[in-house]
C-alpha cells in the first residue's frame, strides 16, 4: 500500500477521483491543509548567531493531523510526496519527510535518509490523468535547492519583520505596524506614483474635432497641424519606477477662437488616404500575473479572490498549475488544440505550426507551463451546463480558456486606414479607421471588436469634404496614472519584485493595514502610508529600493537553480541591514502621523484628526488624551441606498477583516451585504458617522 500525501482537501479528492476511476485500489491520499511545520510567531525564530538557524515547530492547530499522518505513514509500505511543483510544495514535503524521519538536517545542510520505506517524489503541473500515471512511472526526488530557495525567503522576511517592526512601532507609537522586505517596496511604487500625480504640472489645451461628410461617408477626426506644424508634443518625465511619456496639445483657449472661427469659414478637400495592410498576433497564455491583471481590470476582482479561483481550478483538475510565470504550452495541448479549432471554426484558423512565445523573464522555468485548460475540449459552455462552478469560477475558466485557444489561431488581418482632411488656409484633419479582413483570432478573443469593424472606406483622394460638425474641448494635460491593484502587480513584475505566488498576498497585507486605500479601482497611500514609506526609504535607502530588492530576487532565484549558497546571500543582505538598523535605534525622534479634519470636535471645539488603529481609520478628538471623544471612520457606497431602511450604505470591516456593506443606521438597521467590489466609495463627513460607544 502507497501513502500519496498533498496539500489540500480538494487536491486529494481530485485524486481519490482519478485513482478510483483506473481502478488502483491500493493508494491512499491525504491531505496535510497546507503548512504545518513553520517558525513560531511569538519570536524571530532565526538565531543570527548561528547561521540564521531557523527553529521550525509544529502549528498547535495541525498537531492532530500530524499525529494521523505519522499513523497512517507507519500502515504502508511506501510514502509518495505530491504537493505542489512550487517552492512553497517543496517545503510542504519537505517538511512531510522530516517528521517522518526521512531528513537529517544539518543547517544549513539536509540530506534524505533512507530507512525501511520507500519515499518519493512526483512532480506533475495539471491534475489529469494522464499526468497523475506519468508523475508516477517517472518519480523524482525532493529538490532540495527549491527548499532552501524558499527557507532563505522565509528567513529574510522574518529577520526584515521582526527587526524592523518594533522600529516602526516606537517611531509611531503603534505596536500593530509591520513592516517587509517586498511589501515596503510595492508600498513606496503607490506612494511615489502619489507624490508624482499630485506634482505634475497641469497644463490646460483645447482640442478641436470636427465631423466632415465625404460624398455619402461621415468622418469624425481631430485638428493636428496647421501648414505642416504640429498641435501637439510629447513630453516624458523621470519617474520612480520608470519613464512616463504623455501628449501635451499646444493650442490655447483664445487660440482656439481664433482657430475655430477660421476653421468654419474654410473649404476642404481629401488631401490623402493611407491604406495599411496590418497583421494583429494573438497575446500571450497567462501567466500568473496576467492573468491577475486581466481578471482585476475585466471583472473588479482582488488578486486574493483571483488566485482563490484559480486554486480551486487547478485543485479540480481543470487548469494547469497557476503559479508560473511561464509561455510554454506542452506539445499535447497545441496539437489538440489545432483539431479543435479546425473543427470548432474551420481550417482556416488553425495554424499549420504551432505557435511559442518566448518568456521574458530571465528567472522564468520554462519546463513549467503557462496556465492552459487541462482539456482544449472542455469549454466553458459545457461547464456552464453541468452547473458544477459559480459564476466567477466560470468566468476565469472561461477567460484561460479563450486566452490560451486564442495563441493557437491564426493572427488577424486588418486594413488601417489614415484620412487627411485638409483646408485651405493649411489646418488638416485627421480620422483613423480600420477594417478586419479576417478575423483569425480575434473571433475568440474579441467579437463584439469584430462585428465594429466590418466595413472598410473607399474615399478618394481630392474629394470635397463639408464640414457638419465642429467641437472645441478644453484638456488637462494627463499626469501619470494611480495605480490600480492590476497596474502595481504589472509593475512589480516588470521590475523583478516578488514572485508569482507573492504578488496577491503583498495586494492584500497592505491594503489591510491601512497603508493604502482604494478608491474606485485606484490606489492611493494613507497618511499613515505615506509615513511609514518615507521613513523606511530614508533611513534604509540600501534596502528599500528597486533595484536591491530586484537584485535579491534574483539570488533566490539563484539559490533555487543551485547556483548561489543560501548563507552567502543571507550575509551579503544582512551585514548592510544590521549597520543601518543600529544607526536608526539610536535615534529617538517620533513621527507623527495625522489627518485633520475641517470639523471641530463636538465636545471640546478642537479639530478632529483621522488616526489609525489595526481595525482601520477613525476620527479622533486632537486634544487627546484630554478628549477622548472618537468617531468611525465610514465610506459611503455611491449611489447605493439600504433596502431595508433606505439609509445610506458605507463599508464596514469584521473582526476577521473582511469588507462587507451595512446600512449606516446600525444597530438600528442590521442589513448586510458581500461582494460589490466594483462601486465606489467615498469619505462619509465626520458629523454624518456615527458615534463609538
Amino acid at each position: 500500500m502507497t501513502l500519496i500525501i498533498v496539500e489540500s482537501p480538494t487536491k486529494a479528492r481530485t485524486f481519490n477521483r482519478i485513482l478510483k476511476i483506473e481502478n488502483k485500489t491500493d493508494y491512499f491520499v491525504y491531505a496535510t491543509l497546507g503548512h504545518f511545520r513553520d517558525l513560531p510567531g511569538a519570536t524571530m525564530s532565526v538565531d543570527l548567531s548561528k547561521d540564521f538557524k531557523p527553529t521550525y515547530e509544529i502549528m498547535p492547530a495541525k498537531q492532530k493531523m500530524v499525529t494521523e499522518l505519522k499513523r497512517l505513514a507507519e500502515e504502508h509500505d511506501e510514502i509518495i510526496l505530491a504537493t505542489d511543483a512550487d517552492r512553497e510544495g517543496e517545503s510542504i514535503s519537505y517538511h512531510a519527510a522530516y517528521i517522518l524521519g526521512f531528513i537529517d538536517e544539518s543547517w544549513p545542510e539536509v540530506k534524505v535518509t533512507t530507512g525501511k520505506k520507500k519515499l518519493k517524489r512526483i512532480v506533475f503541473h495539471e491534475i489529469t490523468s494522464k499526468a497523475l500515471n506519468e508523475a508516477l512511472e517517472h518519480d523524482d526526488e525532493l529538490r532540495l535547492d527549491l527548499v532552501k530557495a524558499q527557507q532563505a525567503r522565509r528567513v529574510l522576511d522574518r529577520i526584515v519583520g521582526y527587526e524592523l517592526s518594533p522600529l516602526l512601532w516606537k517611531k509611531l507609537s503603534k505596536n500593530w505596524l509591520s513592516a517587509g522586505r517586498v511589501q515596503t517596496v510595492a508600498l513606496r511604487l503607490v506612494v511615489e506614483r502619489e507624490k508624482e500625480v499630485l506634482g505634475f504640472n497641469l497644463e490646460k489645451f483645447s482640442v478641436l474635432g470636427g465631423t466632415f461628410l465625404v460624398d455619402k461617408t461621415e468622418l469624425v477626426a481631430k485638428l493636428v497641424s496647421q501648414n505642416g506644424t504640429s498641435f501637439e508634443e510629447k513630453k516624458t518625465l523621470k519617474l520612480f519606477s520608470g519613464d512616463y511619456t504623455y501628449t501635451k496639445g499646444l493650442i490655447t483657449k483664445d487660440r482656439a477662437a481664433e482657430i475655430e472661427k477660421e476653421v468654419k469659414e474654410d473649404t476642404y478637400i481629401v488631401k490623402d488616404v493611407a491604406e495599411t495592410d496590418a497583421v494583429r498576433y494573438p497575446p500571450p497564455p497567462y501567466t500568473t500575473s496576467l492573468l491577475q491583471q486581466d481578471a482585476i481590470n475585466r471583472f473588479g476582482l482582488s488578486s486574493k479572490m483571483v488566485m482563490r479561483i484559480a486554486q480551486d481550478l487547478y485543485e479540480r483538475g481543470l487548469i494547469t498549475y497557476h503559479r508560473t510565470d511561464s509561455f510554454n504550452l506542452s506539445a499535447s495541448y497545441v496539437f489538440k488544440a489545432k483539431d479543435f479549432i479546425a473543427e470548432t471554426y474551420g481550417k482556416e484558423y488553425a495554424l499549420e505550426k504551432p505557435r511559442g512565445y518566448k518568456t521574458k523573464s530571465s528567472s522564468a522555468q520554462e519546463a513549467h507551463e503557462a496556465i492552459r485548460p487541462t482539456k482544449v475540449e472542455r469549454t466553458p459552455a459545457q461547464l456552464a451546463k453541468d452547473k458544477k462552478l459559480s459564476k466567477s469560477q466560470l468566468m476565469i475558466y472561461e477567460l484561460i480558456f479563450n486566452r490560451t485557444l486564442a495563441t493557437q489561431m491564426k493572427e488577424a488581418k486588418v486594413i488601417a486606414y489614415k484620412v487627411t482632411v485638409a483646408g485651405k488656409k493649411g489646418y488638416e484633419f485627421l480620422s483613423e479607421a480600420q477594417k478586419i479582413v479576417f478575423d483569425g483570432f480575434l473571433r475568440v478573443l474579441a467579437p463584439e471588436f469584430v462585428k465594429k469593424h466590418t466595413s472598410g472606406l473607399s474615399i478618394k483622394v481630392n474629394t470635397p469634404a463639408e464640414l457638419k460638425n465642429l467641437s472645441v474641448e478644453e484638456k488637462d494635460s494627463r499626469p501619470p496614472y494611480r495605480y490600480t491593484e492590476a497596474s502595481l502587480i504589472k509593475a512589480l513584475e516588470e521590475h523583478g519584485i516578488g514572485r508569482p505566488s507573492t504578488y496577491a498576498p503583498i495586494m492584500s497585507l497592505i491594503l489591510e493595514k491601512g497603508y493604502i486605500d482604494k478608491e474606485g479601482r485606484y490606489l492611493k497611500p494613507t497618511s499613515l502610508g505615506t509615513a511609514i514609506s518615507d521613513y523606511l526609504s530614508t533611513a534604509f535607502s540600501k534596502l528599500f529600493n528597486i533595484d536591491f530588492t530586484a537584485k535579491l530576487e534574483q539570488e533566490l532565484d539563484e539559490i533555487a537553480e543551485g547556483k548561489l549558497k543560501l548563507l552567502d546571500v543571507l550575509n551579503g543582505f544582512y551585514k548592510p541591514f544590521s549597520e543601518d538598523l543600529s544607526a536608526q535605534g539610536k535615534d529617538d525622534s517620533k513621527i507623527e502621523v495625522k489627518d485633520e479634519v475641517n470639523e471641530p470636535c463636538p465636545t471640546c471645539g478642537s479639530p478632529l484628526q483621522i488616526r489609525h488603529s489595526k481595525f482601520g481609520k477613525f476620527y479622533a478628538c486632537s486634544a487627546y488624551p484630554k478628549c477622548k471623544f472618537t468617531r468611525s471612520f465610514l465610506k459611503l457606497v455611491q449611489g447605493k441606498k439600504c433596502p431595508k431602511d433606505g439609509g445610506d450604505v458605507v463599508v464596514r470591516y469584521s473582526k476577521a477583516k473582511r469588507k462587507f456593506y451595512g446600512c449606516s443606521n446600525y444597530p438600528k438597521c442590521d442589513y448586510v451585504e458581500f461582494g460589490w467590489s466594483k462601486l465606489v466609495a467615498t469619505p462619509v463627513a465626520p458629523a454624518e458617522s456615527e458615534t463609538k460607544k
